[in-house]
């Protein structure tokens, strides 16, 4: 861990570090979002159909939750210069391949793989927690959240003029074909610049790769419980597609997905078994045990927080047309404030949790971000639209810090797992986005805010069960010395 001064303007040491993994996740997001964008251009010229087009949209995330997991696994085995570097250059391939569709297939398989992208977020958690001690960490991680997740907005704001400065139909191509080339330039550039940790550090390592390591029996079927809504997530995307839904699928088909999802569920707790079963035999010396529980909660809060982001940004210009008969540019660009706040908010979490405690922090932010939905929930024409929009924005303040007050603590839990446990956040970050739009299409705009409030207060309720991350924790070094790791 280095010593040297947090300067955000200098750019050496870890704060080129902390600048370079930001620019990674901006350009991964860069590359997940822009086909929102360019949506009504891609539509003429594949001659797609409007269930055609919500059909790329629900495969652009479908992947994107168990990718979250395996990459998460893979960055704590084999370090996130490498990981990180591998995905933005393998994932520029689909993005290529969508910019060259010309039928809904190929579109169809290009954005599917290209929901793997979306799991570069959680290379970078790792990545920072090395470079930073306890008392940045949630700064810096916020920093690269916040700044990195910026790349949604920066499709959005510049994908569409940079198609008509290219000009013609094919105009979106390039744009897309553009996002490809930057993925794939800036993988050299961040392999050739970045190591795992500081000089003289030790980077560790799980001792299994298959499945997530628990210390007690009872957070083994804890971590078997929580896995559960990941898959049922997935699920609820192949309803999506099936006959019930925009019918791109058959009923056989969905029906196949599912047995699949059964199967891999059964073949993940034989994985987890097999990783865990001597704590069954014989104890974890305290030493070495760390809270599953602590996982758990923080899933939950970023289930919300991360969750009701994404479903809340894609609803939001609508919201804002429909309620105050704005056209759909002027809301769009009100809306779009809710994506600007992320540049400040998600490190001023982190900043706050640095120096006021993270559990404090969790429970203040969660309580305004549940008084936040609520009152969305009773917005209506007959408000102010200034008003309106000033609910929103601190509505995202209290949602955006609360993402970076959640990755100030999963760096605090086990250092040699920090990639798994992040993934498992991240992943239910987006369980929480495909379940609230589920939600959206069969209830109005005031019941859906006020079930992400009601879904806040049950994470301020699990928040009782989480211990301060205190002390020390232990981690064992190849050649088997004990390493002391403060988090507090």
């Amino acid at each position: 861990m280095t010593t040297e001064k947090f300067n955000i303007f200098k750019f050496t040491g870890k704060m080129k570090i902390l600048h370079l993994s930001w620019m990674a996740f901006f350009i991964s997001f860069l590359v997940w979002f822009n086909f929102a964008p360019l949506l009504q251009a891609v539509k003429e010229t594949l001659g797609l159909t409007t269930d055609q087009v919500k059909t790329l949209l629900i495969l652009n995330v479908a992947l994107t939750i168990p990718a979250r997991v395996i990459i998460g696994m893979l960055t704590d085995k084999y370090g996130p210069r490498l990981v990180y570097s591998a995905l933005l250059a393998v994932c520029s391939v689909p993005c290529f391949m969508f910019a060259f569709a010309d039928s809904f297939v190929q579109a169809a398989i290009a954005r599917f793989l290209l929901g793997f992208i979306g799991a570069g977020f959680v290379i970078g958690i790792r990545m920072v927690s090395e470079w930073f001690p306890h008392n940045e960490l949630g700064t810096a991680e916020g920093i690269y959240g916040g700044w990195g997740n910026f790349g949604s907005a920066a499709a959005a704001f510049t994908l569409p003029t940079i198609a008509v400065l290219f000009g013609g139909e094919d105009g979106w191509r390039y744009a897309i074909g553009l996002t490809g080339v930057i993925s794939l330039v800036f993988a050299f550039v961040y392999y050739a610049n970045v190591t795992n940790t500081p000089k003289g550090s030790t980077y560790f390592k799980p001792k299994n790769l298959g499945a997530m390591e628990v210390t007690s029996k009872g957070d083994f079927f804890l971590l078997l419980l929580m896995k559960l809504p990941m898959y049922a997530a997935i699920a609820l995307l192949a309803w999506k597609l099936s006959p019930s839904g925009v019918d791109i699928l058959s009923q056989t088909i969905v029906n196949s997905i599912y047995v699949g999802l059964f199967v891999l569920y059964l073949l993940e707790v034989y994985k987890v078994w097999q990783v865990n079963k001597e704590i069954f035999s014989k104890e974890v010396p305290e030493l070495h045990r760390y809270n599953f529980r602590q996982v758990a909660v923080l899933d939950i809060l970023y289930f919300t927080n991360f969750g009701s982001e994404l479903a809340v940004v894609s609803m939001l210009p609508l919201f804002f047309a429909e309620t105050f008969n704005l056209d759909p540019v002027l809301a769009g660009l009100v809306a779009g404030a809710y994506a600007f706040m992320n540049l400040m908010s998600r490190p001023a979490g982190g900043w706050i949790s640095d120096k006021f405690g993270r559990k404090p922090t969790l429970m203040i932010l969660t309580a305004g971000l549940a008084a936040g939905y609520a009152l969305m929930g009773v917005v209506d024409g007959t408000w102010p639209l200034w008003l309106a929009v000033v609910i929103a924005m601190g509505c995202s303040f209290f949602v955006q810090s609360g993402e970076g007050a959640v990755f100030a603590v999963v760096p605090l839990i086990k250092r040699r797992m920090t990639g798994q446990i992040a993934g498992m956040t991240g992943a239910y970050g987006n369980v929480g986005a495909v379940t609230f739009l589920t939600v959206l299409s069969f209830v109005d705009y005031s019941t859906f805010f006020y079930v992400i409030a009601a879904t806040a207060l049950v994470g301020l309720f699990t928040l009782i069960f989480m211990d301060e991350p205190r002390g020390q924790i232990a981690e064992v070094a190849e050649d088997g010395t004990v390493h002391m790791i403060d988090v507090s």
